[in-house]
């Protein structure tokens, strides 16, 4: 016997072979004779625990191991064993915790329907083949990263009660998860998909976690539940992307898609800074879903629809005026009288649609930082305007890039812009046109009648001259 890099003792019927020796005989289960072997099974019973690292297990050893135990097992250890047949744990019961670390399966791997009451690990294991956990259980954690699936990978109405990861896995075929239940915090972090995977119908209980994956075919994640917030940060999609998820905040910041882009959002709460968007893209909305950055946004041709953008910083958008924004809610200026840093100092203020980036240049946010200065939000109003499909917002846009212009503009340009602002909005306001020629009309006609009536009251203090008599001779 001799001990290799593996942690355990392995066999001694081949240098080769790492399989755990079997005391007292030295040798792992497939190297055992046939007596030998019934001598070990016949030591087995339902929950018992099976040590099989390293060792080859053939379809015959498998179902052979099964069969004293009535498909219930107690702590399994299948690290770095090597499956060059078919192999099925379905229905099988995991009493204890299972590793199949490292562990290779040449051909179908099936756990359909199999219960796994402690935590399992499914580490740098290699499917060559297809691979089904479809309808498992698992009550512990649960561990699959760096997993290599060479064809259909099945995932679809597993139920995993804590948390599960799938850090740097590779799906080279097909993949589903389709009515999986995650109870707990799962994450896919820069998991490669190389062909469609669909998350239809999963829920996730905690934190759904996709950060750096890559969607090489396109991914479909509608709809999907998740209880505490989801993250595509860094995430990149091939083939297009469709996304609907409710009641959570969803990460999108550096999203890269190309192809189209569909995102739902019911009471959802998105953040797209700095995503690159090649090809058609809508984000849609219900309920109070809304958008709060594109800042760095880059997109071909994204339309919000029905999002609130109170809260939504636009500044250092690449292309704004590819933007379409149809039936969404902007932030607006605060009613009354206010006193402010700028000219003019009093201010009464009307009610306007601006954006969250003028507020935070007025200082009616609590945001301090990345501050826009007042000629980029000029610029950014005029070319977000062209993409609006209300007029009155359209027309509060075209009066916030007027605003901002007279902000950076010299004393002399100011003053005149001033003069625009009071006589008629920037021409935006005609009510305050009707209402200058109303108060000039009105200064008109009491200045006339005031002069008529002074006119009036000097001829009548004015001394009356006797008229001469005449007098006729007799």
């Amino acid at each position: 016997m001799r001990t290799l890099d593996v942690g355990w003792m392995t066999c001694a019927a081949s240098p080769e072979c790492a399989g755990s020796a079997r005391q007292p005989y030295g040798r792992c289960l497939a190297h055992l004779e046939h007596h030998e072997l019934d001598e070990v099974l016949r030591g087995l019973s339902p929950g018992s625990a099976i040590d099989l690292r390293g060792t080859v297990i053939g379809k015959d050893l498998l179902e052979r191991v099964l069969a004293p135990t009535r498909g219930r097992l107690g702590r399994a250890r299948f690290d770095l064993a090597v499956f060059p047949e078919d192999v099925r744990f379905c229905d099988v019961v995991f009493s204890g915790d299972v590793s199949f670390d490292q562990a290779r399966f040449h051909r179908l791997a099936s756990f359909v329907g199999a219960r796994f009451a402690g935590n399992v690990s499914f580490r740098e294991v290699k499917f060559v083949r297809e691979v089904s956990l479809h309808g498992v259980h698992v009550a512990g954690h649960a561990a699959f990263d760096r997993v290599s699936a060479g064809r259909d990978a099945l995932f679809g109405s597993a139920r995993f009660a804590r948390t599960v990861s799938f850090e740097g896995a590779e799906f080279h075929d097909f993949a589903t998860f389709d009515g999986t239940l995650f109870q707990g915090d799962v994450t896919f972090r820069g998991c490669r998909f190389g062909r469609a995977v669909s998350f239809r119908r999963t829920e996730f209980g905690g934190l759904a976690g996709f950060e750096a994956t890559r969607f090489w075919a396109g991914g479909y994640l509608a709809p999907v539940s998740v209880g505490r917030r989801l993250t595509l940060a860094g995430a990149w999609a091939g083939n297009g992307l469709d996304l609907a998820v409710r009641d959570c905040p969803v990460d999108l910041r550096r999203i890269r898609v190309t192809g189209r882009l569909s995102v739902r959002l019911d009471g959802a709460v998105a953040d797209l800074e700095e995503a690159t968007l090649r090809g058609q893209a809508t984000v849609s909305g219900n309920g109070a879903a809304a958008v709060t950055s594109v800042r760095g946004l880059e997109a071909e041709a994204l339309q919000l629809s029905a999002v609130d953008l109170s809260t939504c910083r636009f500044t250092g958008i690449r292309t704004p005026e590819r933007l379409r924004l149809t039936g969404c809610v902007f932030a607006t200026t605060p009613r009354g009288v206010r006193i402010t840093p700028h000219w003019p100092p009093l201010r009464w203020w009307t009610l306007r649609r601006t954006l969250a980036d003028e507020h935070a240049w007025r200082g009616w946010s609590d945001e301090e930082q990345d501050v826009p200065a007042p000629h980029r939000l000029a610029v950014l109003y005029s070319r977000l305007r062209a993409g609006i499909d209300d007029k009155a917002t359209a027309a509060d846009f075209a009066f916030g890039a007027m605003e901002m212009r007279r902000a950076t503009s010299r004393s002399s340009g100011r003053w005149l812009l001033s003069l625009h602002w009071i006589i008629s909005g920037y021409g935006l306001r005609m009510g305050r046109v009707v209402g200058w020629f109303a108060l000039l009309a009105a200064i008109t006609v009491g200045s006339l009648l005031m002069g008529s009536a002074s006119h009036s009251a000097r001829r009548a203090s004015a001394p009356r001259t006797p008229h001469p008599s005449i007098q006729l001779s007799p």
